[in-house]
């Protein structure tokens, strides 16, 4: 397996990880999830230290004292994605295309 195939699959996946964690704790946040049970918890910390240079960029919107809309959070999804997509471009640009081989016929 090419280098360039193993580094663009391990971008891809934890991208996709990132951005799983703050999807889950935005629709929590927003449906009023119970602080209290253990997965909400687990969210919630686990997405804490990716949302921590984010925080006070935008205002948290509160409604009826439960629903929070995080626009945080959709702004660090947003950039999360931009920094993927730009690693995975520097993969392209920095590794040098295979030459392309002629299969043999028989």
């Amino acid at each position: 397996m090419r280098l360039s195939v193993l580094a663009t699959n391990l971008v891809n996946f934890f991208v996709g990880a990132v951005q799983a964690i703050l999807g889950v704790r935005f629709l929590l946040r927003l449906f009023g999830a119970n602080e209290a049970n253990g997965f909400v918890d687990w969210v919630y910390e686990m997405s804490a230290v990716l949302l921590q240079p984010f925080r006070g960029v935008f205002p948290t919107q509160v409604f009826d004292n439960q629903y929070v809309l995080e626009f945080s959070t959709l702004f660090a999804m947003l950039v999360y994605a931009l920094v993927g997509m730009f690693v995975l471009w520097l993969i392209v640009v920095l590794t040098p295309e295979e030459p392309v081989t002629k299969k043999k016929r028989r």
